[in-house]
């Protein structure tokens, strides 16, 4: 049996934990974890903004840290958990989640699952103790609509209630 496809390599599928849910998709080796999440599973929470890893709208979890899904090939992240912004909270929002509404972090809303994204990693890892620090933090993370000063108070609230 001719194991290619089309005169190319038959790719094996990529396998990978989305969210809790375990998945088996075929995937181009070049597909990056960005098109894999939004055009192969319909996650559509991570945000192509510059595809050069400078905006941080593609920001999503790999195995606990952050990570700018337009920069990973998907086939790296192979055997790896991915949480989203949509995989992020359970019963009820997240407590980054809480904060960006309770202090009006986000205007357009185009960069806010990024962000919430960092920020949760940011509480996480002990980088929200001042508002310096958060603002070090965060600054992978553009926001074209300036809700800085409210994003750095989500994020310091969140901190006191994570």
């Amino acid at each position: 049996m001719d194991p290619t496809e089309g005169g190319r390599p038959a790719t094996p599928p990529l396998r990978l934990r989305v969210n809790g849910q375990h998945h088996d998709l075929p995937a181009d080796p070049r597909t990056t974890l960005l098109d894999l999440l939004r055009d192969h599973l319909n996650l559509t929470g991570a945000k192509p903004g510059c595809n050069h890893g400078t905006c941080g709208a593609c920001t999503v979890h790999l195995d606990g840290r952050r990570v700018l899904s337009c920069l990973i090939l998907a086939v790296t992240a192979a055997g790896s958990d991915v949480v989203t912004v949509e995989g992020l909270a359970g019963e009820t929002l997240h407590p980054v989640q809480r904060a960006f509404i309770e202090y009006d972090a986000l205007q357009c809303g185009y960069c806010t699952p990024g962000q919430i994204m960092s920020a949760d990693a940011c509480v996480r890892e002990g980088h929200a103790r001042t508002d310096d620090e958060i603002r070090e933090y965060m600054s992978g993370n553009l926001c074209r609509c300036a809700a800085y000063p409210n994003i750095v108070a989500a994020v310091a609230a969140a901190a006191e209630e994570m």
